[in-house]
C-alpha cells in the first residue's frame, strides 16, 4: 500500500506531517487520516470519562494527584487487527474552552482540531518513544505475550503560550514503524 503505512511491512507513523494532514478525506485525527490514506479501513473504540491521570501524567499536566482531568481511551484498529491503544488526558481547562474534547466523535480533524478551534492550537509536540514491557491486559489486547517489548510515544502538546493542553500515551502493538524528520538549517 501507499507509504508503507499499512501491508506486509506493517504500519508507518510518520510525525513528519501527521498532525498537519489529521484532517485529510474528513479524517476524525491523523491516525485515522493515515490509514485511509494507505487505503486501510481505520476504525476506533472510544471511551470518554472524568478521572484522575497517573502521576507521572499529572506532573507533566502541573495538576496534583487525583485532580480530575479528562480521559480519552481508544483502541485503534486498521481493518480488524487492533493495532494500537491510546489513552489521552486533557486538563479540564482545555475542555471547558473546548468541550468537544470530551464527546464520543469529536468531528473532522479531531481533538487538536477543536483544541484549535477554541484558540488552544498545539505550536509545539514533543514525543517520546520507549519501549515497555506488555502489561498483562496490554498483551491480550494486542496478542503478545506479556512482558514483550512495545513501542510506547507520549505525546505531549502545547500552545504558543507554553500551556500544555493534552498528553497521550500510545502503546503499538508489532509492526510498527516511527518516521522523524529533523530539519537540518
Amino acid at each position: 500500500m501507499p507509504n508503507n503505512i499499512i501491508g506486509a511491512d506493517g504500519i508507518t507513523r510518520d510525525a513528519r506531517s501527521r498532525y498537519r494532514q489529521r484532517a485529510e478525506g474528513g479524517a476524525h485525527g491523523a491516525f485515522e487520516a493515515e490509514v485511509k490514506r494507505a487505503g486501510g479501513a481505520p476504525r476506533a473504540e472510544v471511551e470518554v470519562l472524568r478521572g484522575a491521570a497517573p502521576g507521572d501524567v499529572a506532573a507533566i499536566l502541573g495538576k496534583e494527584a487525583g485532580e480530575e482531568v479528562v480521559i480519552r481511551q481508544r483502541r485503534m484498529y486498521a481493518g480488524e487487527h487492533l493495532v494500537q491503544l491510546a489513552v489521552t488526558y486533557i486538563p479540564e481547562f482545555v475542555a471547558a474552552a473546548a468541550p468537544a474534547v470530551a464527546q464520543l466523535d469529536t468531528g473532522q480533524g479531531g481533538i487538536i482540531s477543536r483544541m484549535a478551534d477554541a484558540g488552544l492550537a498545539q505550536t509545539d509536540v514533543v514525543e517520546d518513544v520507549t519501549q515497555v514491557p506488555a502489561t498483562a491486559d496490554q498483551a491480550a489486547a494486542l496478542g503478545v505475550e506479556e512482558g514483550e517489548p512495545l513501542l510506547a510515544i507520549t505525546h505531549i502538546g502545547r500552545t504558543e503560550a507554553g500551556q500544555i493542553v493534552e498528553v497521550t500515551r500510545h502503546v503499538l502493538g508489532r509492526g510498527w514503524t516511527l518516521r522523524y524528520g529533523v530539519p537540518l538549517d
